[in-house]
């Protein structure tokens, strides 16, 4: 019965792109993100539906789409400079087989967050993609809040839709990009107008954000719990009575430590001494393999190259005995092999050297300076049809911090939903910059009597 019901929804969806192909994109971005085939018994799982979709969005972009608003950011030169380098080092990888298994959505990945831009030249397309990028996430974040809110969940235990650790279904990739589409549901929240902004909306958004915060508990992922902080913090740039938000955030917080399960509580106190936590211990080590292989491979071993490490990891123990775990309760050495990186920016250098982690931090960090440099410019707009520009850009740039934060714990340097915000950021870019160049669209933030004319008047 689920399969039919995926079966008639995808039929839908796609069958809706043959008269407006740009919900080609739209389809793609749902299944990319949900994967309705891995969700599947018997129908989806055994058609390539990602390709099938991925041809159909390309086919009518070539077919019907203007490419006269057609636009390329410096970033999707970027991407092309890293589809290329990571090419070259699966050529020459140091597990071929293995690197082959993870190129093979890898390139896929970055194919089309370079092709994703070419396609958001309005702002209904903009904001489409947003809302099914929203939703997509929230099919599997509302099911994830809901079992922690019913008791359910734990390391390694909260089965979202999927029960395998594959893209979003991970618990710490969840977490980590949960509290990232925060800013974005909040977003939508006041300036969506496919769904216009009222009472339901509201309701919704604030639930959403609400199953996104339960996440971390729900995975005890660290990792989320970093970045709820850093979202926190990011925030007191957006609200206008910062006192108040602190207060309130804070009051929050206390209020809510006592509805949580003890075993998050303990596993959230491992973050101050990570040499008593087993796993913790294991990625510093890990990381400190990384380095030193680096220094003799500065171009990388190509990707799955962590396959070679060996470690001898020492932890102090926690001083407390626990009869389920008592071999966490005092020191001791294990030996480690094999271990994944567990940060992205460990798992660039490893994989991709010195030359693919420049490339990635270029890319990351001209997105952020790109859209501060759009909040800045549209932040006092006096022109309604422009004052959605600065939230959005806004939105994006706090998602992208909260990502690049958990990437420091979370081996999801090519992540495809993260890739999609990254798309969302030079779309937003080049329709802003078109705009401005060919219609001299600029923001307006003085008095009309204080603008100078555009021409000129003649005497």
């Amino acid at each position: 019965m689920r399969d039919l019901i995926f079966v008639a929804f995808l039929a839908g969806f796609v069958g809706l792109g043959f008269r407006r192909p740009f919900i080609f994109v739209l389809a793609f971005c749902y299944i990319d993100i949900v994967a309705p085939q891995r969700l599947s018994y018997f129908l989806l799982n055994s058609i390539p539906v990602s390709l099938l979709v991925f041809g159909l969005a390309v086919a009518g972009w070539l077919a019907v789409d203007d490419k006269r608003d057609t636009r390329w950011s410096g970033r999707q030169w970027l991407l092309v400079a890293l589809l290329l380098y990571c090419w070259m080092t699966t050529i020459h990888a140091d597990f071929p087989i293995e690197a082959q298994d993870k190129w093979s959505w890898v390139w896929k990945a970055l194919l089309w967050a370079i092709f994703l831009p070419l396609t958001l030249r309005t702002k209904l397309r903009i904001e489409s993609l947003v809302l099914i990028m929203l939703l997509s996430a929230a099919s599997i974040a509302i099911a994830g809040g809901i079992k922690t809110a019913a008791g359910g969940g734990g390391y390694g235990s909260l089965q979202l839709l999927l029960n395998e650790n594959f893209g979003l279904y991970e618990g710490s990739i969840m977490s980590t990009v949960g509290i990232a589409i925060i800013p974005l549901i909040l977003w939508y929240r006041r300036h969506g107008t496919i769904f216009p902004p009222d009472w339901r909306v509201s309701i919704f958004c604030f639930a959403l954000c609400f199953a996104c915060m339960l996440l971390p508990v729900g995975t005890q992922a660290r990792t989320g719990l970093v970045c709820l902080a850093v979202l926190a913090v990011l925030s007191l740039r957006a609200v206008r009575h910062r006192f108040l938000y602190i207060a309130g955030a804070g009051l929050l917080a206390v209020a809510a430590i006592p509805f949580l399960p003890q075993s998050f509580t303990e596993r959230m106190e491992t973050i101050q001494g990570y040499k008593s936590d087993q796993s913790a211990s294991t990625r510093v080590a890990v990381w400190a393999w990384t380095w030193e292989y680096a220094k003799d491979n500065p171009f990388g071993g190509g990707f799955e190259a962590y396959i070679q490490n060996r470690l001898r990891v020492e932890t102090t123990g926690t001083g407390k005995y626990d009869p389920d775990k008592p071999q966490e309760s005092e020191a001791a050495v294990h030996d480690e092999q094999s271990r994944a990186y567990h940060s992205s920016y460990f798992e660039m250098l490893g994989e991709q050297g010195y030359p693919g982690l420049a490339l990635w931090l270029i890319l990351h960090i001209g997105g952020l300076m790109q859209m501060e440099r759009l909040r800045r410019r549209y932040l006092r707009t006096r022109r309604a049809e422009e004052q959605w520009i600065a939230p959005l850009a806004t939105a994006l740039q706090h998602g992208h911090i909260v990502y690049m934060v958990g990437s420091l714990f979370v081996g999801i340097a090519f992540q495809p939903f993260i890739y999609m915000m990254l798309a969302l950021e030079m779309g937003l870019s080049t329709y802003v910059r078109r705009r401005e160049r060919e219609a001299g669209w600029r923001p307006l933030t003085a008095r009309p009597a204080q603008v100078p004319a555009r021409h000129p008047v003649a005497s």
